[in-house]
């Protein structure tokens, strides 16, 4: 999954740029975490939640495909524990080793997700949770694409790196398909935002 793409993406993100919707989305996992707990902070990029995860007393893991993100992390939080998640590999863990799994804006760049999800649900503990948010896709939001073909041509530019686009109903249905339990999905702020303990 690392490649040449990820790091050079990651080149030309600005170094003081901000996770979209940072407040809401740190909010929601720092709700569900406790400390002492393991989280895999999956696609990590440069660290921001991993320095909040670490300050709320829980021990990440930071996992990216982009030797340039796990660069900025650890320059961000020195000491982290980083990890690369090399291309057509295992995830960088040992079965069961965390409690949670956090992936943050992640999904909706991973072309084939079932291998991703099952290698999210393998190295969970059971009864672990999955922590998740992706851009929200319902009819409300394709409906105004729809209307407005600028809107449109900017949202699905075919140069983006986003390849999947998620309701709540296709994530839910996705998570129970691969062994999740799902607890909560909603909707804020444009953002869905899921809870998920292994089955």
């Amino acid at each position: 999954m690392v490649s040449a793409l990820h790091d050079a993406i990651w080149e030309a993100v600005p170094a003081d740029a901000v996770p979209e919707r940072f407040a809401l989305r740190r909010l929601f996992v720092l709700e569900h975490v406790q400390a002492g707990e393991t989280v895999l902070d999956l696609g990590c990029g440069a660290g921001e939640f991993s320095a909040a995860l670490a300050q709320a007393g829980a021990t990440p893991v930071c996992v990216d495909v982009a030797r340039e993100a796990l660069r900025r992390a650890g320059e961000r939080v020195p000491g982290l524990d980083l990890r690369l998640w090399g291309e057509n590999e295992p995830l960088p863990l040992q079965d069961g080793s965390v409690d949670i799994v956090w992936a943050g804006e992640v999904i909706e760049h991973v072309v084939d997700v079932a291998p991703w999800l099952s290698e999210v649900r393998r190295v969970l503990r059971p009864g672990g949770k999955l922590l998740l948010s992706t851009p929200h896709h319902g009819p409300l939001t394709l409906l105004r694409l729809a209307l407005s073909p600028r809107r449109f041509a900017q949202h699905f530019e075919p140069r983006s790196d986003h390849v999947r686009f998620f309701s709540p109903r296709t994530l839910r249905a996705l998570l129970d398909e691969l062994g999740f339990d799902v607890a909560c999905v909603r909707i804020k702020e444009g953002t869905i935002l899921a809870r998920a303990v292994r089955a």
